[in-house]
Parts: C-alpha cells; sequence; structure tokens
C-alpha cells in the first residue's frame, strides 16, 4: 500500500462524507445535511488529505491564521486503514504548513482520548463550547 499525501486539493462533498462515514467521525458530523458539510469544506482554509490510489482515506480539515493558532477541527483516518500511522502524518503535515509558533488545538473524539497524548498533544482543562442554538445569556 503507497500511501500519497496532498495540500489543499479540493474533494467532492460526497468523498467527504463518505470518509466521515468510514471513519466512525459520522456519528458526531451531520453527514445528512450535505450544504452544510460542504460549507465546512469551503469554510476550511487548510486541507490535508491521504489517498491510496483514487481512494480518499484520510483527511485533517483545520482553520488557521498560520501565525499563532490552527484549529484542527476534523481528523478522519478510514477505519480499514487506521493503526498506519496515516493520522500521525496527517497532523505532521498539517503542522508542517503552519508557521513554527503556531499551536494545534483540537477536540478529541471520546474514543480518541488515549491517541493524542501519544503524539505529544497536551490536555487542556479550559476549553469552553457554546452548542448552536444557544445564547449568550
Amino acid at each position: 500500500m503507497s500511501i500519497s499525501y496532498r495540500v489543499n486539493q479540493s474533494i467532492p462533498v460526497v468523498k467527504f462524507i463518505d470518509l466521515l462515514e468510514r471513519s466512525g467521525l459520522a456519528e458526531r458530523r451531520p453527514v445528512a445535511d450535505r450544504e452544510c458539510i460542504q460549507g465546512m469544506l469551503n469554510g476550511a482554509n487548510l486541507l490535508v488529505t491521504a489517498w491510496d490510489g483514487i481512494r480518499l482515506v484520510g483527511v485533517s480539515r483545520s482553520l488557521t491564521d498560520f501565525h499563532y493558532a490552527c484549529y484542527l477541527s476534523d481528523i478522519a483516518v478510514d477505519r480499514d486503514y487506521q493503526h498506519q500511522g496515516i493520522g500521525r502524518e496527517l497532523i505532521r503535515m498539517t503542522q508542517k504548513q503552519l508557521g513554527s509558533k503556531t499551536r494545534l488545538i483540537l477536540l478529541a473524539a471520546p474514543l480518541a482520548q488515549d491517541y493524542y497524548p501519544k503524539l505529544g498533544f497536551t490536555l487542556h482543562d479550559r476549553c469552553w463550547v457554546l452548542e448552536a442554538g444557544d445564547e449568550v445569556q
């Protein structure tokens, strides 16, 4: 298996949805709302993808200023390709695109809680979330 990686290559929304489903991330993403998923792709300003031939097998989707902070909003690897270093390489390549002072920030999926410390991430206890539809008090 030879995996190739690409930076900022646009991907069709159907391939992204398919990968979200094959990775398990679809459980926490609005995959039934194609317009929302397309907006997620359009709004990202850093996209790193992993390919096995023409098959999309991994994606790192981020929002960043390229100087101070990068929110890595999606890191997804096809279940059949997990435990082969693809996620690690997607994150490494994401980091390579950033300025040397740019920190990576992400919210881990529940099943991935133990993965990120192995890559050097540290737990941050001051993250706050205001859910969609909730109003600032």
